[in-house]
């Protein structure tokens, strides 16, 4: 499983790369700036994870969100984070456009919400503990999503903000993005988010933005877990 890779400073030579071509690039005059961005496909699972990640990447890619989570059960749930998502944002771009932040407009695309391809996938696997194969199902079904749309909408990369979180397993994510970039022919940008405070800037921007911020990934398994943890 990928075991020793720092995908942290495999993300940053990657970032370096694209400065530097920026910089050779804007030499000439011929070639508009919107030639020069590389475009993401960023799947997101909730607004709290994305803050950070969007704070990072802003200057570098020109993002577009993509909020695909067919795991969160109740629809109640689902649409109240895809509010957030949007709120998180409009603010972002509007910090942009009034030159108080850097960095490239965010786009969005919601996609459709599936919660019984989920439940089929995770059939079988409802008492396998969070963290375990179950959740190695889910992320495969989330990231597949995002490759067919990233290849559909020629975008230069994908990835996804899973990676900032301490309870998400980082080295599996990346390794199931690397086989679907083969499997669909588009680029995988590696990341670990959490990793040079990451995940602690990502609550401070929470804090900042009042951003709802849930306990639990989103699924009934994952919640009926927490419930259990805190009631001991």
């Amino acid at each position: 499983m990928n075991a020793g890779r720092n995908y942290q400073k495999e993300l940053e030579k990657i970032l370096e790369k694209i400065c530097c071509q920026k910089k050779v690039v804007e030499t000439d005059e011929k070639i508009s700036e919107a030639a020069q961005v590389p475009r993401l496909f960023l799947h997101s699972c909730c607004a709290p994870c994305s803050s950070y990640v969007l704070e990072y990447l802003r200057a570098f890619f020109k993002i577009t969100v993509f909020y695909y989570n067919p795991n969160i059960s109740m629809e109640e749930e689902y649409r109240k984070r895809v509010v957030e998502q949007k709120r998180l944002i409009a603010a972002y771009n509007d910090a942009i456009a009034s030159e108080q932040a850097q960095g490239y407009p965010i786009d969005i695309i919601e996609g459709d919400y599936e919660p019984e391809k989920f439940f089929r996938m995770a059939k079988g696997q409802e008492k396998c503990p969070e963290g375990g194969e179950r959740c190695f199902a889910c992320y495969e079904l989330r990231l597949r999503e995002t490759a067919k749309q990233a290849l559909a909408g020629a975008y230069d990369y994908f990835t996804t903000t899973l990676t900032i979180s301490p309870l998400k397993n980082a080295g599996k994510l990346n390794e199931i993005g690397e086989i679907l970039a083969e499997e669909y022919g588009i680029t995988w940008l590696p990341s670990d988010f959490k990793k040079k405070n990451g995940y602690k800037r990502s609550i401070e921007l929470s804090a900042e933005y009042d951003l709802y911020r849930q306990n639990y990934c989103g699924c009934v398994y994952s919640k009926a877990q927490r419930e259990q943890e805190g009631a001991r």
